[in-house]
């Protein structure tokens, strides 16, 4: 094709090239650092100006790391509990050691670890295409807000991201590399089962080159996630297979299991949510000119892309929960074409017309994602999120610090609407699970004696009290015989002795 030519550095094969030692008059490594710095700063910034606390899974995996300290048993068949992870639990017992802080160490985790992941995204980028579309990728993922707030929320999910991220940034940049892209792939699949199939597909793919001893080595890694994970449930329920059978009748409760049938749909709509209708449509661009120009350079999207897909399917075959976390893989590999599509003519000769055409081209998406974005984000609302995620755990603690409150539970147990509370009052009280009881559990007693926390305000209304319409009306009722003994601006604590 007259006029299409790759740049100096991307002719022969289109390998991954040598990124440019400089840009300018900055050396690239400079900038690199700079742009980490930044991330860092902001990071730290928005962790004391906007405190925020673990979620609802990620709270349990610090009681659970308190009990392993303990050494009583786990209590992964409490009422409604979330699937266990491994190696969160074990980070759970670190943060514990650290007592009432320990919540907020997890915290500033989980942002340490996004961070991670924009700088994998970013390599990963640069390694397969160059540093513009790296750069590009990054600025994505950073605008795409239920990332970010996956890591302020304390989610594992920026944690499992970045292992996978930083195992194909290896692989890329030494191909078949074994046992290193293997170990990061067996700590992501202590933290997601969806990793298993990353890993096993790893190995296949190693196979045939592969000495007789990294096919053992490789194999036993492939299973050590898995093993570890069946052990645990082993150990503390009895049943390999807990977490399996327990979360998909938990999907099934909470009305999230909706089968094979409802993956195509959820599909489309969750990478719409998650990537955004402008970089689902940057991806598919992205994917085409990668195709027609540079088709070896997709190698390792394609294969993150398709395993998640695979693996999203299979979630829905399983009957486990279709939610938008399991594709978030692929939302990552849609940012990245969508970022070759916006700065994939860096890979052409400079001065062709496909080049200065691409460019342009390029410009009037950004202008397209730009006016998409601005029509639809409400920054109003994104702070006002923030700011409930820090205060209604204030509003908490300040019930449960309560003399009262601290007076009552010497009575009986703590009571709370659903399930929603259970694990933070635990922490905060230290108290054990049959202490927290939920009142829409069906075989929960009746509240007689006591404190029971009762939930007000529109926002903890919404968040956390009407989060399942089957459970049954009158838990957020103060119980007979009950006193109101203190209020906070989210929560109001009665106590019967």
């Amino acid at each position: 094709m007259s006029g299409v030519t790759l740049s100096p550095t991307q002719t022969g094969s289109d390998a991954p090239a040598e990124p440019p030692p400089r840009l300018g008059r900055v050396p690239l490594r400079a900038l690199e650092w700079a742009g980490v710095a930044v991330l860092v700063l902001i990071a730290v910034v928005g962790f004391f100006v906007y405190p925020t606390w673990p979620n609802y899974d990620s709270i349990y995996s610090i009681v659970w790391g308190r009990e392993l300290l303990e050494g009583t048993t786990m209590s992964f068949e409490a009422y409604r509990a979330p699937t266990q992870h491994p190696l969160s639990n074990v980070v759970g017992a670190f943060v514990a050691l650290f007592g009432e802080g320990g919540d907020r160490i997890w915290t500033a985790i989980c942002l340490a670890t996004f961070v991670w992941l924009v700088a994998g995204l970013y390599t990963l980028g640069k390694e397969i295409f160059t540093p513009l579309v790296g750069f590009v990728a990054a600025l994505l993922i950073l605008t795409r807000f239920d990332f970010p707030f996956y890591a302020v929320r304390g989610y594992i999910d920026p944690a499992y991201l970045a292992l996978v991220i930083w195992a194909a940034v290896l692989e890329v940049r030494k191909p078949r590399r074994g046992v290193p892209v293997l170990l990061l792939l067996v700590l992501a699949g202590l933290l997601r089962p969806e990793a298993w199939l990353l890993g096993g597909l790893y190995w296949l793919y190693l196979l045939p080159k592969a000495t007789w001893r990294l096919r053992i080595v490789g194999a036993v890694l492939v299973w050590t996630a898995p093993f570890i994970w069946a052990m645990t449930d082993f150990l503390v329920t009895g049943n390999p297979l807990y977490s399996h059978t327990a979360t998909s009748e938990l999907a099934d409760e909470l009305g999230r299991n909706k089968g094979i049938g409802a993956v195509p749909e959820a599909t489309w709509n969750y990478l719409g949510k998650l990537a955004k209708f402008p970089v689902v449509v940057g991806g598919i661009a992205g994917a085409a000119a990668a195709i027609v120009l540079f088709p070896t350079r997709l190698k390792m999207p394609a294969a993150l892309f398709g395993a998640g897909l695979f693996t999203f399917a299979m979630v829905g075959l399983g009957g486990l929960s279709v939610i938008d976390r399991y594709l978030l893989v692929p939302s990552l590999m849609l940012m990245l074409l969508a970022a070759v599509a916006i700065a994939g003519w860096t890979m052409l000769t400079p001065g062709t017309w496909l080049r200065r055409g691409w460019m342009a081209v390029s410009l009037v998406l950004v202008v397209f994602g730009v006016a998409f974005t601005a029509d639809r984000v409400n920054v109003n609302r994104l702070e006002n999120e923030l700011v409930f995620r820090g205060e209604w755990r204030t509003a908490l603690r300040e019930i449960l610090d309560d003399p009262a409150v601290q007076a009552g539970v010497s009575c009986g147990p703590v009571f709370v609407p659903n399930h929603k509370l259970v694990p933070d009052v635990r922490w905060d009280l230290d108290l054990p699970a049959d202490q927290v009881i939920a009142r829409t559990d069906p075989d929960a007693p009746p509240p007689e004696r006591g404190v029971a926390i009762l939930i007000h305000g529109r926002s903890a209304i919404f968040n956390q009290l009407l989060v399942n319409r089957r459970d049954r009306p009158g838990t957020n009722l103060p119980p007979e015989g009950f006193e109101r003994v203190a209020v906070s601006r989210y929560y109001a604590a009665y106590v019967g002795c």
